[in-house]
């Protein structure tokens, strides 16, 4: 196996701690963004809201992390890893003790709604930091022949932190109430923190030669907000993630409200969707390395997403009122929503290498904000709308809307090759025979 000489800089396995790191900050980071609407029902109950607005307040999260993404992206490429990770992570961690001290309900009081929201957004807006830090991290640290391996690796920390999220959230906050939740994220992310102060450093080689690296060398001269072909692939990245971020935002009260599942049926569900999301992310990344198919696993995430959304909602219209009547049809609701969960999660590794690689490693940190920025907007104005298209037609139309969403992150994902290009490879493979 070779290496870059910016992954030998320190030694050969240096480049691990600084991806352990990474995955920390991530995991760390999605224990909150992800695991925090797996208490929807108790946050529902908790701060006595309607629908409405508890899809107004878990998307606030997502809002300011969109916000951000950007602005941290570009301050990754100008200062390095380091710095924003420890800048984003400290902060966050303080954020999160703040809402344990006033945005928490308990017996004698409910804070007001203006508190939880605020809470929320600034968490979003400070957390957003760890996504393109790390990612960069990621892309000078590894040799190319590694980096779809590793990116995924990265990748996983999302639906790594939403299965403990999800197995320990709502125990937590049924047990010792939301202050103690948001203390427990405030720990994690400090904890985080002093990873990436340990390990997380810019490889000597691109600190004192940028103009000779590896890393400086890939970049293209058009930067990546300039770059026609970066915006698309951001675009389709955000759209594929409104299926999954209904399934991590919506699919708990979905199964309680429709499926009348229990508490630990919910939870089994969410686990098994981030983990098995993380196996595939992980699985992926290696498989794609070795066969260079990245487009061809990307356009099939995209068409069995499609597929499956539209087998849910089909079923769940063959159900109709009479779920908690059938065994069978509840165990059905649940496998396909758990199966449809792990196919849409199942991608972004590969997607976000393809990204990063096509902006160069140098501009990655602003490649992956713009992706991130992309995907959190879409975090924000998924479960503002599902409360709208349950009022409309139910959950049929929100799992058929799924579905058109997967159908239209397609073609922006993998798009046809160009027909100049079609005619290069023509000429190219008439001349090799």
């Amino acid at each position: 196996m070779t290496h870059s000489p910016l992954s030998l800089s320190h030694s050969p396995r240096h480049r691990w701690k600084v991806l352990a790191a990474g995955v920390a900050a991530n995991a760390a980071f999605s224990v909150a963004f992800s695991g925090i609407p797996m208490t929807a029902v108790l946050m529902r109950t908790g701060y006595q809201l309607d629908n409405a607005t508890l899809g107004l307040v878990l998307g606030l999260m997502g809002l300011g992390i969109a916000v951000s993404e950007l602005p941290w992206g570009l301050l990754t490429d100008r200062w390095g890893d380091r710095p924003v990770l420890l800048t984003g992570l400290g902060s966050t961690a303080i954020a999160l003790v703040a809402m344990a001290l006033w945005a928490a309900p308990s017996g004698q009081h409910i804070p007001g709604l203006g508190w939880l929201a605020a809470g929320l957004l600034l968490v979003g807006l400070l957390g957003g930091s760890v996504n393109g830090a790390s990612g960069r991290a990621v892309m000078t640290w590894f040799d190319a022949s590694e980096r779809g391996l590793a990116m995924s690796i990265r990748q996983t920390a999302v639906p790594l932190g939403g299965g403990i999220g999800a197995l320990v959230l709502p125990f937590v906050a049924l047990h010792f109430g939301f202050a103690a939740l948001y203390g427990l994220l405030a720990l994690l992310c400090a904890l985080s923190a002093l990873m990436s102060w340990a390990w997380v450093h810019e490889p000597p080689i691109a600190r004192d030669a940028p103009r000779t690296s590896s890393a400086t060398a890939e970049a293209p001269k058009t930067g990546p907000l300039r770059d026609a072909r970066v915006w698309r692939i951001v675009l389709g990245i955000g759209i594929l993630c409104a299926p999954q971020f209904a399934v991590l935002s919506f699919g708990t009260v979905f199964l309680h409200d429709f499926g009348h599942a229990g508490l630990a049926t919910i939870t089994a569900t969410m686990v098994f969707t981030q983990v098995g999301a993380m196996v595939m992310r992980v699985w992926s990344g290696r498989w794609t390395d070795r066969r260079r198919n990245r487009p061809a696993y990307l356009r099939t995430c995209s068409a069995l997403s499609v597929l499956l959304f539209a087998a849910l909602a089909v079923l769940v219209m063959a159900a109709g009122t009479h779920t908690a009547d059938s065994l069978a049809l509840r165990i059905a609701l649940v496998v396909l929503l758990g199966v449809s969960g792990v196919c849409v999660s199942a991608w972004h590794g590969v997607a976000y290498t393809e990204l990063a690689t096509l902006a160069g490693a140098a501009r990655a940190g602003t490649a992956l904000g713009m992706a991130n920025t992309s995907v959190f907007l879409v975090c924000f104005v998924t479960p503002f709308s599902i409360p709208h298209l349950l009022a409309l037609q139910g959950w049929p139309m929100v799992w058929l809307a799924a579905s058109a969403c997967a159908l239209v992150a397609m073609p922006l994902l993998v798009p046809r090759p160009a027909a100049s290009d079609q005619k290069l490879a023509k000429t190219a493979l008439s001349r090799s025979t």
